[in-house]
């Protein structure tokens, strides 16, 4: 049997999105009641009542890129699945100093039942995907980031309560069917972008992008093949005016101008990028609704976003963060525990039973 590999949420159907949402939710809610300090410290805490599909499992965690969430997130995540995390950074192996990535897969996946690998280019990860006998799970690469994408769906369906009508920005409300949202994002074309392009129309969201015009910071070509593809591209406007970008937004998604390895073009993307900032007058002049609110996937520099909009009432930001955790938890679980992603029909992170029956009856 071949293993199923995750390289972008364009390879997964709608129902398998929804069940990665319902899944995430399910076990956190289960895992963070656990999680909290004991009042009775003679009494043995309770047996996990969630999976422990990763018992007596290994999963190599490969980052050639430093990384804050995205190390956390996995680390806790395989501890909490009942596994043991194998963290192996640049230098701590032989790829690309004597061994090819050909070598280092096979080899990895003989000893291991999973691997989590943050790459540069995105062929590292697809040709690490060709020769590995275990799952592989894209952790970031320069096209795809398809993680960060399920903790923000996760995250909007949490506080979905927000986008009603009326909401007070401290009501929460979880099991709400997230209505149908406009999502502006604004800033460069990044592998955080391009997830959401696959994503966000296909569960009935909008969305409006601007970025500057020069041609360094449009949708790539393989990107957006995948975009028309999954017929995507017919809820998505595209344009260079940020303000136009904000138009009717109910959130506003900014990322890193300057990504790793792009620090030499700092001074000119910070040209390229004025007027960008994400700030409480620029979404009043686009037109962005009332009660919009804001998300991005961190590390934040404050010329994406000021502090007033970054640590204000608008930003869902650190509870964004807090799901990645969960959201990755959630993956690993079904791709390496138990090598299949389920399908969900329901739209509600309530309507989750029946998948997670199916998921732990195929173990």
């Amino acid at each position: 049997m071949a293993p199923p590999h995750l390289m972008t949420l364009a390879d997964l159907s709608v129902g398998q999105l929804r069940f990665l949402l319902a899944h995430s939710n399910s076990l956190k809610s289960a895992c963070v009641p656990h999680l909290k300090p004991r009042q009775n410290f003679g009494i043995s805490p309770p047996t996990p009542s969630w999976t422990q599909s990763l018992s007596s499992k290994t999963v190599a965690l490969l980052f050639s890129k430093r990384s804050t969430r995205t190390r956390v997130s996995s680390e806790t995540a395989v501890s909490l699945l009942g596994g043991r995390a194998l963290f192996l950074g640049r230098d701590d192996i032989q790829l690309g100093v004597n061994e090819s990535l050909q070598d280092t897969a096979t080899i990895i996946s003989s000893m291991t039942e999973g691997i989590f690998a943050r790459v540069g280019d995105h062929s590292e990860i697809e040709e690490m995907a060709k020769y590995s006998s275990v799952p592989v799970i894209n952790a970031l690469s320069s096209l795809w980031h398809p993680l960060q994408t399920v903790a923000d769906l996760l995250t909007l369906h949490e506080h979905a309560k927000l986008f009603e009508e009326g909401a007070s920005a401290s009501q929460k409300t979880e099991h709400l069917p997230l209505r149908p949202l406009t999502i502006s994002y604004i800033g460069d074309s990044t592998n955080v972008l391009h997830d959401m392009l696959v994503t966000f129309p296909r569960l009935g969201h909008k969305m409006r992008v601007g970025t500057p015009p020069a041609a360094a910071y449009q949708c790539p070509e393989p990107v957006w093949n995948r975009v028309k593809e999954l017929g995507c591209d017919k809820n998505i406007w595209w344009g260079s005016d940020p303000q136009d970008a904000l138009r009717g937004a109910d959130v506003v998604i900014t990322d890193t101008w300057i990504s790793m390895g792009q620090e030499a073009e700092k001074a000119q993307r910070l040209r390229d990028f004025q007027g960008y900032q994400v700030t409480e007058a620029l979404c009043r002049e686009g037109g962005a609704n009332p009660n919009w609110k804001f998300l991005h996937c961190l590390p934040r520099k404050q010329y994406e976003v000021d502090d007033e909009v970054f640590y204000g009432p608008r930003s869902l930001v650190f509870p964004e963060g807090e799901n990645r955790k969960w959201t990755t938890m959630a993956v690993f679980d079904a791709l390496f525990g138990g090598w299949h992603i389920p399908s969900l029909a329901g739209t509600s992170l309530g309507e989750y039973e029946d998948a997670i029956h199916t998921l732990r009856s195929t173990r």
